[in-house]
């Protein structure tokens, strides 16, 4: 398939319309009609219906293929321009707001570095297609156990990071003085939704055999200050790691003892870092 037939096919059906898809892509409608008869003919069914512009049963099948497609070919591109590029002076780092902890933060250039905040399934993204040059992932794993990333482009990973998580309960919570809490026992509570900002429900019903762990707050936002507010406010309850849970108003941090868990930190990248972030690299994945 020509890449330029399916990207305005993508287009047309995110929009739901031709002439904002063609104003979009700064083509003529009649390009955009012309493209998506072209893709139809080529795969010899219809995609979208028109009135209204909507997907075909065979244009979403082919929905779910595109955006992978697309964002191959885009990596491919950023990895090939990337080589023949000069090394960049400055820094970009795609991270997610709990993987930041004290050890990544020393590490970073002193100047020059552009920090973006991402939901988790974002960041290998904007490192494959060149949005970043490093990125930061983080999640619930059995200890020394790697995460699992989405499969976007060739990329390396390093563990950089594990520490211990915590259950952030309101100091009146009937469970906050216990020393220690089993993740089993508390999916049934009232959590909150919160997966750019906390440790994400579906890691912990994963780790729980599939079940449990229904959100009672959906927060889809990235700060985990209002995070831990809403936990202390009596929202709901959230997973995070020990050092983000430490210290927060209103609440206390207990430790999570069963099952065998901790919170972990991948730095993530394509092809061989120059300049600061080979800097940062070589600081992150130094064996002390």
């Amino acid at each position: 398939m020509d890449p330029h037939l399916l990207r305005t096919y993508v287009t047309v059906a995110r929009i739901a319309s031709f002439s904002e898809a063609a104003r979009e892509l700064g083509y003529t409608q009649s390009a955009v009609s012309q493209h998506i008869a072209a893709l139809e003919q080529d795969l010899g069914a219809p995609l979208l219906t028109r009135r209204p512009v909507a997907p075909t049963a065979a244009g979403e099948r082919l929905l779910e293929h595109a955006g992978p497609l697309l964002l191959r070919l885009d990596a491919a591109r950023a990895d090939v321009v990337r080589m023949a590029a000069a090394p960049a002076h400055g820094l970009t780092l795609a991270a997610a707001p709990t993987a930041l902890g004290p050890r990544i933060l020393a590490a970073l250039p002193a100047a020059g570095v552009t920090l973006r905040v991402l939901s988790r399934d974002g960041i290998p993204a904007a490192v494959a297609t060149g949005a970043a040059d490093l990125g930061l992932v983080d999640g619930l794993a059995a200890p020394s156990d790697p995460l699992r990333l989405p499969d976007v482009a060739p990329l390396t990973t390093y563990g950089v990071g594990e520490e211990p998580v915590c259950v952030l309960l309101p100091t009146t919570h009937p469970l906050a003085r216990r020393s220690g809490l089993r993740l089993g026992d508390l999916a049934d509570a009232r959590w909150l939704d919160a997966p750019d900002a906390g440790l994400p429900l579906a890691h912990l019903r994963a780790a729980n055999g599939g079940h449990g762990f229904r959100p009672s707050l959906r927060y889809d936002g990235t700060d985990v200050r209002t995070l831990t507010a809403l936990a202390a406010a009596g929202h709901g309850l959230t997973l995070l790691p020990r050092s983000a849970g430490e210290a927060v108003a209103g609440t206390v941090a207990v430790p999570v003892t069963e099952p065998r868990v901790v919170h972990r930190t991948e730095l993530v990248h394509a092809g061989s870092p120059r300049g600061a972030a080979a800097a940062v690299v070589e600081a992150l994945t130094a064996r002390g």
